[in-house]
């Protein structure tokens, strides 16, 4: 690789090249920045392995840098920053593990031994950084071809590959899920066939592999493989009881779970956030128990959005998702994601336009992105006609945010005012008196003022028999 623009044309490379030559020992770049590069992938992370001890190249790095060098050594690796970049030195080892672990047991080994242990061909790439054949790609596992092929495939026998390290089955779908390959066919099958070794692994590690499979341009892509090795009934069976199609006569609803992929991809055309995305996931999670069947209508799911909201909560811990304001705004999304359709199918009256940009808050723009995604029937008519009736939803709703200013309102007499007001202490009656001017500005029946309110707050004092404090004595 003499090119100045080749992958290894950054002085960290020759740096690391002359120490290994000086230690007497071998190193080479393998992995994700070697696959990245031929995929023409940004890469940030690069993973050095080295024939000997990598702490100790990585603090003679370190000292010629004079850089901090974080080392552990009950892993023997170490890593520091150069060149913009995160570098990871490891010696090259050798794996074993037992049955009821991730945890291998570990010995030095050779480079190919360390290819060996990877997970994919694709991620055992390695390129030399010794003098005599620098640049060179060691690619004793046909990681080119699979490049080539698009294609996921483990270095060595996949049933052990997954049986030792479970985890690499979430892998597997994810890449595949990220970068558009498939899974060549052997690789699937020992998926499936060793499936229920993924209950070894931990809920957070299967978080990371979800959240980045969620993130994927295509998600339906890792969903759906999930599904068809059998995964998926294990680490998300909700999720998983989405599909299928009932059918009753001339009845029958749509497959729920095909349904949610199609929202999920739509969401991903339009944005990168990473809860919207787990929203369009959940939106209908509840359809499997609200599920009831009207010979007059056919198949119904009342209510889904509540108790699919009311759902939301557990199925962030079990999944080991993040208990904050990540979770609430999911479960605000799967809660409200009705309401402009909703809104879209009646007249557009003010009303109910102000009280969607209440509830929704500063987050009406995703709800209207993840409502229009919802949209996958494969009537042309039928999406056009949504889509413009969205479009008065959108335009109405900010004509009153600009007349109302509601998003995110709090009716202009707090429960402290009235409190002042009439000499009480908290009570029922404080929050009756809020909610009540509170519907009368959602329902345009008094502008969003203080002074109209204030006037209300007095009239409904009085209902209530309360006396303003300067009244008090008289």
């Amino acid at each position: 690789m003499s090119d100045k623009q080749s992958p290894l044309s950054r002085p960290v490379f020759g740096r690391i090249s002359r120490i290994a030559e000086r230690l007497d020992m071998r190193a080479f770049v393998i992995g994700g920045y070697v696959r990245d590069w031929y995929l023409r992938r940004p890469s940030t992370d690069i993973d050095i392995v080295v024939t000997g001890s990598g702490i100790e190249i990585a603090e003679a790095l370190a000292a010629e840098l004079r850089t901090k060098v974080s080392v552990f050594k009950t892993f023997g690796t170490a890593m520091l920053r150069a060149d913009g970049m995160e570098i990871e030195f490891v010696g090259a080892r050798r794996e074993s593990y037992s049955r009821d672990s991730r945890k291998p047991h570990v010995e030095a080994g050779t480079l190919e031994d360390d290819q060996r242990r990877r997970d994919f061909t694709i991620n055992a790439l390695a390129w030399s950084l010794n003098e005599e054949d620098f640049g060179e790609l060691v690619d004793p596992f046909g990681g080119m071809d699979d490049l080539d092929d698009c294609i996921i495939r483990t270095p060595c026998d996949p049933d052990i590959t997954f049986s030792d390290d479970p985890l690499r089955m979430m892998r597997a779908v994810r890449f595949a899920s990220q970068l558009g390959f498939d899974i060549e066919e052997q690789t699937f099958d020992a998926i499936a066939r060793n499936r229920e070794r993924i209950r070894i692994v931990s809920g957070e590690r299967i978080a990371a592999e979800l959240n980045k499979i969620v993130a994927s341009p295509a998600p339906s892509i890792g969903f759906r493989l999930l599904e068809l090795t059998g995964l998926l009934e294990l680490i998300f069976p909700e999720l998983h009881a989405l599909k299928g199609v009932e059918r009753r006569g001339a009845h029958a609803h749509k497959d729920n779970f095909d349904h949610t992929l199609k929202v999920l991809d739509n969401v991903a055309r339009r944005s990168d956030d990473l809860w919207l995305r787990w929203a369009a996931v959940m939106h209908d999670i509840a359809k499997p128990l609200t599920k009831a069947y009207d010979p007059h209508v056919g198949w119904t799911f009342h209510s889904h959005e509540v108790l699919g909201s009311k759902m939301v909560p557990a199925l962030f811990r079990r999944l080991k998702l993040p208990m904050n304001e990540h979770m609430k705004f999911v479960q605000k999304m799967v809660f409200l994601h009705l309401r402009p359709i909703i809104l879209s199918e009646d007249m557009v009256t003010d009303s109910a336009v102000r009280r969607l940009l209440f509830e929704a808050g500063d987050d009406v723009d995703k709800l209207m992105t993840l409502c229009e995604a919802d949209i996958t029937s494969g009537i042309d008519t039928k999406v056009k006609r949504y889509m413009a009736n969205f479009e008065l939803v959108r335009r109405k709703m900010k004509d009153l945010e600009e007349r109302d200013r509601i998003r995110n309102f709090q009716p202009p007499v707090t429960g402290q005012t009235i409190m002042q007001t009439y000499d009480i202490g908290p009570c029922a009656i404080i929050g009756e008196i809020k909610e009540r001017i509170k519907n009368a500005i959602l329902d345009g029946e008094i502008p969003n003022r203080y002074e109209e309110a204030s006037a209300m707050m007095e009239r409904l004092a009085a209902e209530y028999g309360l006396r303003r404090r300067d009244q008090a004595g008289a």
